[in-house]
C-alpha cells in the first residue's frame, strides 16, 4: 500500500523517500542539513492543471502567484518559462506590499501582469506603487479614498468582504459573519461607489478572498461566497462601472494529512462558471499553496532521541525559524524518515525542534517507524509560506536549497 502522500516527484523506491527522483538522505548528506528541495515541475503542472478546468468551463481564467508564498528566483523563473506577457497561459503575479511588486518587476514581470492588493496602504506604500502602472484592489473606503487622492482617474479594484469563509480545518480570518480587517461589506457598496465617481475611478474589477487551503469539502461554503460576491459585480455593473474581472483571491488547498483528498478543479471552476459567467468577466484567482506547497520539502538530520516522562522526542537540527507554517499558522506537518519512507510507524512521538522555546514542535503524536541519532528526515510538502518567512530569532542560520527543474 502507498503512502497517501506518495504521486510523481514524491516516490518511494526501495524502501527510501526520492524527491524529483534523487535520494533525499543522499542529498542532505552532499548539501548538509536544514535543507529544502523543490522539485520544481510540481509547480508547472500545477499551474497547468488549474488553467486547464478553467478553460474546460467555459471561463476566461487568469491565474497568478501569491508572492507571499513562494518568492524563491528559482522557482519564479519556472514561473515566468510558462508565457510571455500577454500570453493566456502565462501566470502573473499577486502582490500585496512594495518590495514584493519590486521583486516581480526585478524577475521579469510586467506591470500589466501584476495585481495588487495591500492591506492597509500607506502613502509611502503608494508613493512606490503608482509609480508603476500595476493594478490596484482597495479593502477599505477609507483605503479607496486615499488612493483616490493620488491616482485621481486611474481605474481601481475593490476587494470586497462576502461574509462568508472556506479553509481546511473550517477556520477562516478572511471573511465570515464576524467582522474581518479585509474588504468592503455590501450595504457600504453605495457609498463606494459615491467615493469612486468623486474621484473620477472607474472600478473595473471585484476581488473577494474567503480563506486558506480549502479542499473539496469546503466547496459549497466557497459557492456562498461566490454567489455574494457575483451580486456585488452586478450591483457595480448596474451602477455604471465596466467590471472587467473578478478575482477570486487564493486559498486553494493542496492534500495535508492522510484522508485528504485534492481539491476537484473541475467542481470548483463549475461554480465559478455557474455564478461569474454570466456577468462575462474573466475569473482570476492568486493561489499560493497550490501552486508551490507540493514543490518543497524540508530534510534535517535527527540530532537526538530520548524518552521524557513516558514521551519519547525526536530533535532537529531545524526550528521554527527554518519552517514557521505550522507554528504560525497550525497547518499539519507530515513527518518522514529518509531512509525507511515505506515503513509504517510504529512509535509514537513528538517531533521538536532546536529553538529554545517550548512551542517549536512540529508534530505530536506522530507515528515514526524506529529512529536513530543521524538520521535524516522529511518534512513533505512545505513548498509555501515556509521559507519565505524564516526569521533569526537565537540567531540561527537559514536553511540551504536545492532546486530542481527535472525528476532523474
Amino acid at each position: 500500500m502507498s503512502a497517501w502522500w506518495a504521486r510523481p516527484g514524491l516516490e518511494v523506491r526501495e524502501g527510501r523517500l526520492h524527491v524529483a527522483g534523487r535520494d533525499a538522505e543522499a542529498l542532505a548528506r552532499e548539501y548538509g542539513t536544514p535543507l529544502y528541495v523543490y522539485d520544481l515541475v510540481r509547480i508547472e503542472e500545477q499551474a497547468r492543471a488549474l488553467q486547464d478546468a478553467f478553460g474546460s468551463a467555459g471561463l476566461r481564467g487568469r491565474v497568478r502567484l501569491a508572492l507571499k508564498a513562494q518568492r524563491a528566483p528559482e522557482a519564479l523563473a519556472v514561473l515566468r518559462g510558462l508565457g510571455p506577457p500577454g500570453d493566456p497561459r502565462s501566470v502573473g503575479i499577486d502582490a500585496c506590499s512594495p518590495r514584493e511588486l519590486l521583486h516581480a518587476l526585478e524577475h521579469g514581470w510586467s506591470p500589466e501582469e501584476i495585481s495588487y492588493t495591500g492591506s492597509n496602504v500607506s502613502e509611502r506604500d503608494l508613493d512606490v506603487v503608482l509609480a508603476h502602472p500595476v493594478h490596484v484592489n482597495v479593502d477599505l473606503l477609507s483605503q479607496l479614498e486615499r488612493y483616490g487622492r493620488r491616482a485621481r482617474g486611474r481605474a481601481v479594484g475593490l476587494r470586497v468582504n462576502p461574509r462568508a469563509g472556506a479553509g481546511w480545518d473550517g477556520s477562516q480570518s478572511y471573511s465570515g459573519e464576524k467582522p474581518t480587517k479585509f474588504g468592503i461589506y455590501r450595504e457600504d457598496l453605495d457609498e463606494a461607489i459615491e467615493v469612486a465617481r468623486r474621484h473620477d475611478l472607474v472600478i473595473d474589477t471585484v476581488h473577494f478572498h474567503v480563506g486558506r487551503a480549502f479542499l473539496t469539502d469546503a466547496l459549497p461554503a466557497f459557492e456562498l461566497a461566490v454567489a455574494a460576491a457575483a451580486g456585488m459585480a452586478g450591483h457595480l455593473i448596474e451602477a455604471g462601472m465596466p467590471v472587467q474581472e473578478v478575482n477570486v483571491g487564493g486559498g486553494l488547498g493542496v492534500p495535508q494529512r492522510d484522508g485528504d483528498g485534492p481539491l476537484d478543479l473541475d467542481a470548483l471552476a463549475t461554480i465559478l462558471a455557474r455564478h461569474l459567467g454570466p456577468l462575462d468577466v474573466r475569473v482570476a484567482c492568486e493561489p499560493g499553496d497550490f501552486l508551490t506547497k507540493e514543490c518543497g520539502h524540508l530534510l534535517a538530520e535527527v540530532v537526538t532521541v530520548e524518552d521524557r516522562a513516558g514521551a519519547t522526542f525526536v530533535g532537529l537540527d531545524a526550528g521554527f525559524t527554518v519552517m514557521p507554517e505550522h507554528f504560525i499558522y497550525g497547518a499539519p506537518v507530515e513527518v518522514v524518515v529518509c531512509r525507511a519512507a515505506g515503513v509504517a510507524g510504529t512509535r509514537t512521538v513528538t517531533v521538536a525542534g532546536n529553538i529554545n522555546e517550548g512551542d517549536d514542535l512540529f508534530a505530536e503524536d506522530a507515528q515514526l517507524p524506529p529512529v536513530e541519532e543521524g538520521d535524516v528526515v522529511a518534512m513533505l510538502n512545505v513548498g509555501s509560506y515556509n521559507a519565505v518567512m524564516a526569521m533569526e530569532h537565537c540567531l540561527r542560520p537559514p536553511a540551504g536549497a536545492a532546486y530542481f527543474t527535472d525528476r532523474a
